[in-house]
């Protein structure tokens, strides 16, 4: 995700397939701790996470999600609840005489385990569910929620519903997925997904993944969607609204889709049309694109950010139509979300931790990709970021271990240090190890762990077998010191900065594009 810098922006003058195993490491570790002793009096229900560092409360142990299948019906007006269906196929790693989901701001009706009907109790922003029989270790769970999802639910709660002048899109990142339905709202545990949704047959729903029917029933129209490839929950996308959905060819006969409000069609088509060849600018940086479709679905909402969802990413209108900032910015912002389908979607974060491989590197493609068409040197963007590192690494951590959120701020994790801080480890790994060690570790990253979940040392160690160096040390100060290493063939760097301006910049340096930091503002 992009949170667009509006103070600092230039202004203008595969076949389905077997699933990849999940691999959730030292995190299903904490399922031990989920066992329940018998007891004549059950334990209280209490809220559970999977110990990630930085959202310790996300995530569930003792099951592992296979597939979703949400259903939604809307109202018709975007500031009522919708009715919804929330199935969840998982395979229980432990023996469960009660497990949790993550789910919040919405009201529950019942659950159904295994086609038996079951407790449930809501403690702070879990669902705490009691089967009627334990379910043993390494058997199938099918779990039914009837409930509703709010995209209104008032005071200062941050729902993964994002109201449009005409209707709904989805924003899940980081910790909302599980405010708009039950799941393991974790990026450890991916997953497929069906989404059905039903609204006036006026609207046009669209989600993540393939059509798979329409079927209409007096004034609604139900739309039907699934994903060939797995993904984590604040991935998900469902888009409701007065829209077009545009189509056309992508490289290789890729179906791309766009989604758009109609009045906006034409108006939107120079933008729209940029898409093939980013993708083709992509895959000749990474290789194939990894997924079943692309495109973008722009909603007419004030978000102040973008975001990667899985196979469609969400823009906002004024940024594509507002006229406030030059074409090779907003060009470096498709690209940025683009590169997030590779990393981040395709390959995605076993830890929230490891935020750093999916921003780092979409900022570095985009970064690479406005020098090569002209529009601002690569080399010049990181020196100025090579400059303001150590600020950035004392307001937020370094990279790999950033700092926790602010109190009531989930989302400031998305600071400086894990874009345009974190682009700069790839310069600099690029600079130690040579531009073609450096093209071969990307390739050979985004196929090793396609599909899949993956760690800052899942990276490291590949990039110390491609290079053929040990770079447990350069790794060390450039991923987890506080103060920023010497950079690689630029010993001048290190020299002391030219005096500031008033705005804290070098007096060379041009204005940061895009600078990112995250979500809502």
């Amino acid at each position: 995700m992009l949170l667009i810098d509006r103070s600092r922006a230039p202004r203008p003058s595969r076949p389905p397939g077997p699933k990849a195993p999940r691999t959730r490491g030292a995190l299903l570790a904490v399922a031990a701790t989920f066992s329940l002793v018998a007891a004549s009096v059950p334990a209280p229900a209490v809220p559970l996470g999977v110990g990630d560092r930085l959202f310790p409360n996300l995530g569930n142990p003792g099951y592992d999600v296979t597939a979703y299948d949400l259903s939604f019906t809307y109202p018709g007006s975007n500031d009522k609840p919708l009715a919804a269906v929330t199935r969840i196929d998982a395979l229980a790693v432990d023996r469960l005489e009660r497990f949790n989901l993550d789910f919040a701001y919405g009201r529950v009706t019942s659950v159904v385990v295994n086609g038996a009907p079951a407790r449930w109790a809501a403690v702070e922003e879990d669902l705490v569910v009691t089967p009627a029989t334990t379910v043993p270790r390494g058997t199938h769970l099918r779990v039914t929620v009837h409930h509703t999802s709010d995209p209104a639910p008032g005071g200062d709660h941050d729902s993964g519903w994002v109201r449009s002048t005409d209707g709904l899109a989805m924003a899940n990142q980081a910790d909302a997925a599980h405010r708009v339905f039950p799941c393991n709202d974790h990026p450890s545990d991916k997953a497929d997904f069906t989404f059905r949704v039903t609204a006036p047959s006026a609207l046009t729903a669209v989600a993540n993944g393939l059509p798979a029917g329409v079927t209409r029933d007096g004034g609604t129209t139900t739309w039907t969607y699934r994903t060939v490839h797995p993904m984590a929950t604040e991935l998900a996308q469902v888009s409701i609204g007065a829209s077009t959905v545009v189509h056309r060819d992508g490289p290789h006969g890729l179906p791309l889709r766009d989604v758009v409000p109609t009045k906006d069609r034409d108006t939107l088509e120079p933008w729209l049309r940029r898409t093939p060849e980013q993708i083709t600018w992509m895959e000749e940086k990474v290789g194939g694109y990894p997924f079943e479709t692309y495109g973008l679905l722009v909603a007419e909402a004030r978000t102040g950010f973008e975001l990667e969802t899985q196979t469609l990413s969400l823009f906002e209108r004024d940024l594509l139509l507002g006229g406030r900032y030059p074409d090779w910015y907003i060009e470096s912002i498709m690209v940025h979300e683009l590169a997030h389908q590779w990393f981040g979607n395709s390959v995605t974060p076993r830890a929230w931790s490891d935020l750093w491989l999916n921003e780092g590197h979409a900022t570095w493609y985009e970064a690479v990709h406005a020098d090569e068409n002209g529009h601002r040197p690569l080399e010049t963007r990181m020196r100025d970021a090579y400059l303001r590192s150590d600020e950035w690494r004392a307001s937020g951590g370094p990279p790999a271990m950033p700092k926790a959120a602010q109190p009531g701020q989930k989302i400031s994790i998305f600071r400086p240090i894990v874009y345009e801080g974190s682009a700069l480890v790839l310069y600099a790994l690029r600079q130690k190890i040579g531009h073609r060690a450096f093209e071969r570790l990307e390739r050979l990253w985004v196929t090793t762990y396609r599909d899949r979940t993956a760690t800052t040392e899942n990276f490291t160690d590949l990039a110390s077998a491609v290079s053929g160096r040990d770079l447990r040390d350069f790794f060390q100060g450039w991923l987890h010191g506080t103060t920023t290493p010497p950079m690689p063939g630029h010993p001048e760097w290190s020299d002391p900065p030219p005096p500031a301006t008033s705005r804290g910049e070098s007096p060379d340096a041009e204005p940061t594009a895009p600078t990112a930091h995250h979500h809502r503002p």
